[in-house]
């Protein structure tokens, strides 16, 4: 689901860039000292599963975890999302440098927000987190191709035939996501339950032991 380099408008770029700085830097400001080895276990997941890709013209299919990382980070996830694209970018040429930007709000707005639904939605059963983060995981891969499809469009009717098929492309991965995730959620709330939780609005606050 990677954008390449010189697909998307200057003005498009620009904007990706400017908007996805914003949400980074949001995104550090609610990340707290202690969640730091979780965000850095998430990044690795990202950055692995993205690694097995299908090529499609200037994009890609794989394995995502957008509502997975919402659900496990909360509003970090978008900074996590961020540094696993800049990872790929600069090591493996996944994607480009300029279109950064534009990736990463793709990928990381749909986790923050299936990262507020997870939160609201999870209950206290197992049964419920694990339906919860089902519904997640499926949500923040659609809403990414759909993010995807715009995306491409801005990059005149040459696109349009890419969008369409980057589009159906995902839908196989949008339910592979949500199983992926239903059952990683399960698995977490029965050995590590307290992995689960995160704040949304209120400012996070780093504990010291």
């Amino acid at each position: 689901m990677h954008i390449s380099d010189g697909v998307l408008p200057v003005s498009v770029t620009i904007g990706g860039y400017a908007a996805g700085a914003a949400l980074a830097a949001w995104s550090a400001r609610r990340t707290g000292s202690d969640e730091l080895p979780k965000v850095a276990v998430v990044t690795a997941a990202f950055f692995v599963a993205s690694l097995i890709h299908i090529p499609l013209g200037p994009t890609s299919a794989h394995l995502l975890l957008p509502g997975l990382a919402g659900a496990l980070l909360g509003p970090a996830s978008f900074l996590a999302i961020a540094l696993g694209l800049l990872l790929q970018s600069l090591l493996f040429q996944f994607g480009g440098l300029t279109a950064l930007g534009a990736n990463a709000l793709m990928m990381g707005v749909p986790a923050i927000i299936c990262g507020w639904i997870f939160r609201k939605f999870k209950g206290r059963t197992r049964l419920r987190h694990m339906a919860a983060g089902a519904g997640a995981g499926a949500l923040g891969t659609a809403m990414a191709a759909i993010i995807l499809a715009v995306l491409l469009a801005t990059g005149g009717e040459d696109f349009f035939g890419v969008a369409e098929i980057a589009l159906l492309a995902h839908v196989p991965v949008i339910i592979i996501e949500g199983v992926v995730s239903a059952f990683t959620i399960g698995f977490l709330f029965r050995v590590k339950p307290e992995l689960l939780e995160h704040e949304f609005f209120k400012p996070t606050k780093a504990r010291h032991g």
